[in-house]
């Protein structure tokens, strides 16, 4: 009796192939689009191990695509500002501060120091509608992704399952792995996705001998060892540290800790040694990230010892008398401090090659691995797992369609966004990582130049956001219309439901879980009475699209701060308008734990895809497809999309 015989084999339609952050993500995003699918995941359990700890407003915005906006600022992460809790010690620890990125120079260890330059985090100006960064606790973060999964009916998580082997046809991918219990397991599925890192074992063992490789990717030259570090920090109190000299100053036990550990994050500029530090997870948990250089003839392993670290690291938590009149330096108590990581890492930028290969494709860290400047490297598995979703959701439903193809323009894409990320990323690490002193010199009178003028101050504050949204330039393949404004991320802005008069996001009505088209319709009008006759326009859109658009999904979105719409509460489709960044500070549901938004612009989408534009038509990925100024070139739009989608037959529309 031959092995396949012996060996019975479970069906599923997409097979995931770890299940850290985005592995968990596409298995959320493939349950949203009702989307059978399996993780295999080798470890047991989610790991303590808090390795990430940045997630930029992309990757908020897809936690708050899979339902999970409400741990953003509770469990995940932490957006901490606040008021000096004393006046007189407002010189020391600053008037309002929060999550910013400060560009520290000079060869001090003084993390009080003035900054050269400043951005800005805290801001809403993005096109999002949230901060640019959280500071998360990874482990927190895929529980959050995982608590989705375990209700789901379509998604399975299976713990200790180690992949043993890969074989494809031409229509399917079957698996073998070893389950909990030793016993070996076959599966098979129309896909496999590999998002078990950089050293797992889709790309490793089954597409590098097939000609997959990770290379050190173009025009990026920067090759050195970093250690990583992080604490967890205990408060010291008059009780357990009765010599701690601060109590006699009036200090509290959190002053303390805000005056050592201060809640910005730091790029320390110091071309002796190139470090990152700051605070990262939620506040009650008072983590702290410290990253440093490996300098030549350094061993990288000895260097992440505790003995390396603290003397390395110490310097900055040692502070001289004189800050407070006293004769003596100050010290945080080493005994408050638990180093939960001590590593040393690669700082390379690498991708794949290819991202598929048939029906194998890999994701994350298995194509492509971010050095740290930037906070890119969950956010940028994020995207990918986005992007994927939707069009392995399309293969799903019609799988008549050129999969290869699909998955060739999904690489495309990505690879455009992965650079551009890329290339923000860089720019932040050249800031830091300038090892020669002459060439530090003149990065910091470059920085005082920007300083000194307030546009370029302005822009520098930004970061990567004063780029504005990402567009996709327009390769052949590619699922979007680019003589329409096709290929845009859409901006999402905050709205008022006029049904319920609830303050919402933007994306949670256009994409409401409910919806079962693959691609939805929004319709911006600038007064009320044009939503009817907006919404007469598209009557057919069902049928014309054999249901990848839907009429009655349709969203409509009044741009008018103070519009009405009487009639929406029997409304067959949603009806809101635009809401003020006041409005949404009001609501304590939306807001609470996180700033007030500023510098928001409620007409974001408009001023994106144009005056205009009236008829959206938007990917799952939250990227337009057409924007249409009339009804004839949406139905001119949407007579592309069979091409688009890379059917082989038009079977039904």
């Amino acid at each position: 009796m031959s092995r396949d015989t012996e060996l019975p084999c479970e069906t599923t339609s997409v097979i995931i192939c770890g299940g850290g952050p985005t592995g968990a993500l596409l298995s959320a995003l493939l349950h949203q689009l009702s989307v059978p699918n399996v993780i295999l995941e080798r470890e047991t359990d989610i790991t303590t191990d808090p390795r990430g700890i940045a997630l930029d407003e992309d990757g908020i915005r897809l936690i708050q695509a899979i339902g999970m906006y409400d741990r953003i600022f509770t469990r995940i992460g932490a957006c901490e500002f606040y008021l000096p809790l004393s006046r007189e010690y407002a010189w020391l620890i600053g008037s309002i501060v929060g999550y910013n990125f400060h560009f520290i120079s000079g060869t001090g260890h003084d993390l009080s120091r003035t900054p050269m330059l400043t951005t800005n985090l805290l801001t809403s100006e993005g096109g999002t509608g949230h901060v640019g960064f959280v500071f998360h606790k990874q482990p927190e973060l895929e529980r959050a992704i995982r608590d989705v999964i375990a209700q789901s009916p379509f998604s399975e998580l299976r713990s200790d399952a180690t992949l043993t082997s890969i074989t494809e046809d031409s229509d399917t991918v079957t698996v073998e792995y070893i389950d909990r219990s030793g016993s070996t397991v076959r599966m098979r599925a129309p896909f496999l996705v590999g998002a078990d890192g950089k050293t797992g074992y889709v790309r490793k063992r089954y597409l590098e001998p097939k000609g997959i490789v990770m290379d050190r990717c173009e025009g990026t030259n920067y090759d050195e060892t970093w250690v990583a570090l992080n604490w967890q920090i205990k408060l010291p109190t008059p009780d357990t540290h009765p010599d701690f000299p601060l109590w006699k100053l009036g200090y509290t036990p959190e002053q303390v800790y805000d005056l050592f550990f201060p809640i910005d994050f730091r790029f320390l500029c110091n071309p002796l040694r190139p470090s990152v530090c700051g605070r990262f997870g939620p506040a009650a948990d008072r983590l702290w990230r410290f990253e440093f250089v490996v300098q030549a003839g350094e061993d990288p392993v000895k260097m992440a010892t505790f003995a390396e670290t603290s003397r390395i690291i110490y310097p900055y938590i040692t502070h001289p008398g004189r800050r407070y009149g006293l004769p003596f330096q100050v010290s945080y108590p080493k005994d408050c401090i638990t180093t939960l990581r001590s590593r040393p890492f690669s700082f390379l930028a690498r991708s794949c090659n290819m991202w598929s290969m048939g029906r194998v494709v890999i994701a994350g860290d298995a194509a492509h691995v971010f050095p740290p400047f930037g906070g890119q490297g969950i956010a940028s598995g994020f995207r990918d797992a986005s992007a994927l979703a939707w069009r392995l959701a399309h293969l799903y439903r019609e799988p008549d369609s050129d999969h290869k193809e699909l998955l060739r323009a999904w690489y495309m894409e990505r690879k455009q966004q992965f650079e551009h990320s890329l290339a923000s990323t860089i720019r932040n690490g050249e800031f830091v990582t300038n090892g020669d002193p002459w060439k530090a010199f003149l990065r910091d009178w470059m920085f005082w130049v920007i300083k000194l003028i307030p546009s370029w101050r302005r822009s520098f504050e930004k970061g990567p956001r004063a780029e504005g949204m990402i567009r996709y330039k327009y390769q052949d393949g590619m699922p979007f219309v680019p003589g329409l404004g096709g290929g845009l991320n859409l901006p999402q802005v905050y709205a008022r439901d006029l049904a319920t008069n609830e303050i919402v996001f933007s994306d949670d009505l256009i994409f409401a879980q409910s919806k079962k088209g693959l691609f939805q319709v929004l319709l911006l009008v600038d007064q009320s009475d044009k939503a009817q006759y907006a919404l007469k326009e598209i009557h057919g859109l069902s049928q014309s699209t054999a249901g990848r658009l839907r009429e009655n999904e349709a969203t409509v979105l009044i741009h008018d701060l103070k519009a009405e719409y009487p009639d929406a509460l029997s409304s067959p489709v949603k009806i809101a308008r635009i809401a003020s960044g006041e409005e949404f500070a009001a609501d304590e549901r939306l807001c609470r734990n996180r700033p007030a938004p500023k510098h928001y612009d409620p007409f974001k989408i408009q001023r994106e895809v144009g005056l205009r534009a009236t008829y959206i038509v938007l990917r799952p990925d939250r990227f337009v497809y057409a924007a249409c100024a009339t009804v004839q070139e949406l139905w001119n739009a949407l007579n592309s999309l069979p091409a688009a989608l890379h059917l082989r037959t038009d079977a039904g529309t």
